[in-house]
C-alpha cells in the first residue's frame, strides 16, 4: 500500500523526502500527460506565485494548471499549509550556508539572510507562506541550524541567538513582503497608491505645523534605498545580540 500524505509528510520531517509514488493520469489524455508528483505540485506552483503573486495560488489553482482536480494533489500534498511548508523549504535548500567563522560571523549571518531575501523576492509575497508556520521542515531547519550556529560563533549567549533567529528571519520575511507588495502596486498602470519620493516630500511638507519633527526631517525619513534600509536594519539587530554578550 502506498503511503499516505501524512504518512510521506511525516518522514520529511524526520528522514528527509519520503515516497513519492506518481499519481496515475485517467482518462484518454492520461498517457500523453506528466505524472503528478511532489515535485510537479511544487514547481507547479512556483510558477502561479511568479506569474499571479502567492494571493493567486490555491490548491485547486495548482490543480488547474495541472489540468486534474484537487483530489489528485491531496494523494501527496495533505493541504495548503503542507504546499506553503514545502515552497519555503525548496527556497531555503537553495541557500549556501557557510562554516561558521568566529572572525567573520557578522558578514555570514548578513549574507545568509540576504540569500534568503533574494529567494523570497524571486516569488511575489511568497514569504507569507514563512510566516507563523513552525520550522519542522528539514530544508527550512537546516537554514535555522546554520544561522543559530553563525550566532552561538560570534559568543552570542544560547537563549539571545535563538531568539536573534527568529528576530531575523521574521525581519526578513516582512521586509520581503513589504517589498513585493510594493514592487506589484508599481506595475499596476494608473496606481496611484505607491508614491514618488518628491511627491512625499511635497505632501509632508504641507502638513501642518502640529508635525513639526515630520515637517523638518522630511529629508531623513525619506533617504535611502531599499537597500540601504535593509542593511540598516539587519546590523542594528546584529549589533543588538552582540550588546546583550
Amino acid at each position: 500500500m502506498s503511503p499516505t500524505p501524512q504518512e510521506r509528510r511525516a518522514a520529511r520531517h524526520q528522514l528527509g523526502p519520503g515516497p513519492d509514488a506518481p499519481a496515475t493520469r485517467r482518462g484518454p489524455s492520461g498517457g500523453r500527460k506528466k505524472p503528478i508528483t511532489v515535485d510537479a505540485i511544487i514547481d507547479t506552483a512556483f510558477g502561479i506565485v511568479a506569474e499571479e503573486g502567492y494571493e493567486a495560488l490555491t490548491m485547486r489553482r495548482v490543480a488547474t494548471a495541472l489540468e486534474t482536480g484537487p483530489s489528485s494533489l491531496y494523494a501527496h500534498v495533505v493541504n495548503k499549509e503542507d504546499l506553503d511548508e514545502l515552497l519555503i523549504g525548496r527556497l531555503c535548500a537553495e541557500l549556501d550556508l557557510p562554516e561558521p567563522d568566529p572572525a567573520a560571523w557578522r558578514q555570514q549571518i548578513i549574507g545568509v539572510c540576504t540569500q534568503l531575501r533574494d529567494q523570497y523576492l524571486r516569488y511575489p509575497g511568497i514569504s507569507r507562506a514563512a510566516f507563523a508556520a513552525a520550522p519542522s521542515n528539514l530544508d527550512t531547519l537546516r537554514v535555522s541550524e546554520g544561522m543559530l550556529a553563525l550566532l552561538l560563533a560570534g559568543g552570542i549567549e544560547p537563549e539571545t541567538a535563538a531568539w536573534g533567529v527568529d528576530s531575523l528571519s521574521l525581519y526578513v520575511n516582512a521586509y520581503s513582503l513589504e517589498v513585493s507588495l510594493a514592487r506589484r502596486r508599481l506595475g499596476r498602470s494608473g496606481d496611484d497608491w505607491v508614491v514618488s519620493r518628491d511627491e512625499l516630500l511635497r505632501r509632508f511638507a504641507a502638513l501642518p505645523d502640529t508635525f513639526p519633527q515630520t515637517k523638518r526631517y522630511a529629508a531623513e525619513l525619506t533617504a535611502g534605498t531599499v537597500q540601504d534600509r535593509f542593511d540598516f536594519t539587519i546590523g542594528l539587530m546584529i549589533d543588538g545580540l552582540q550588546g546583550t554578550r
